[in-house]
């Protein structure tokens, strides 16, 4: 198959980037988008010129490394799917296809499509830590925790910081990120201890890294590749409150 792609190049964060047209031919339909962005690469060193910058690590839907918007969607038509995980098989022969990074105030591009997430991480590191009881691995059963519970925590703990969720809200919120880091720490027992803390402290660090403000519009579960529910929003939200009950007692 053929396709005609639309790239947004910029040399770093102070240029101004534009969208550059490439075209490549006799693409297999089954290779991977990333695998596509490989051949255009060897294909621009063969000729010379400047690769086209990308993140990218485990190329298996865990890291949350290759996020870019493909048609003005994050990671593309397909839903909770990866960009990595996106294969050209989801794309018609002849098609035109934009590819443009991530784009949020938190977000700085860092070159070409590749951003600099690192926000998240000041996010997280600002949660602190969680209490455990170090030496000999305990017993399965030592720690009372449902599977109901059990389920829930995890199903929040499957975020894998894409920043997928910022990308697509209009107001590049993180509150769909940090509530799912916030909420599968609060539902089990060694998470607890420092709940009130965390949820104060993750919520100060989000608003000092320039995310803007949540406002319901639910595009980020939309666009979520790991379906990451708004619940955990609600859930945030309930933390911060108690958490600022109990401070003022």
């Amino acid at each position: 198959m053929d396709l005609h792609l639309k790239i947004w190049r910029q040399k770093d964060r102070q240029s101004k980037g534009h969208l550059v047209n490439y075209d490549l031919k006799e693409l297999n339909p089954h290779m991977s988008f990333l695998e596509m962005l490989d051949i255009l690469n060897e294909k621009l060193i063969t000729e010379g010129d400047e690769p086209v910058e990308f993140d990218h690590d485990c190329r298996e839907g865990i890291c949350g490394q290759c996020g870019m918007m493909i048609n003005g969607l994050a990671h593309g038509p397909l839903e909770h799917t990866t960009t990595c995980q996106l294969h050209l098989r989801s794309f018609k022969d002849g098609e035109t296809i934009v590819i443009e990074p991530f784009r949020a105030a938190a977000f700085p591009v860092k070159k070409d499509l590749k951003i600099d997430r690192s926000a998240f991480d000041r996010i997280i590191s600002s949660g602190g830590f969680v209490s455990v009881i170090t030496g000999q691995a305990p017993d399965a059963t030592a720690i009372a925790i449902t599977h109901e519970t059990a389920e829930e925590a995890f199903d929040s703990a499957a975020c894998i910081g894409c920043g997928a969720c910022v990308a697509t809200c209009k107001n590049g919120s993180a509150a769909l990120f940090t509530s799912a880091k916030i909420t599968h720490l609060v539902l089990l027992p060694q998470g607890k201890e420092e709940r009130s803390k965390r949820v104060l402290q993750m919520v100060k660090q989000m608003d000092a890294e320039h995310f803007g403000h949540c406002s319901n519009t639910e595009a980020c579960e939309v666009e979520c590749p790991q379906g990451i529910s708004v619940l955990n929003i609600a859930r945030m939200n309930y933390e911060y409150g108690r958490a600022l009950f109990f401070k003022k007692k």
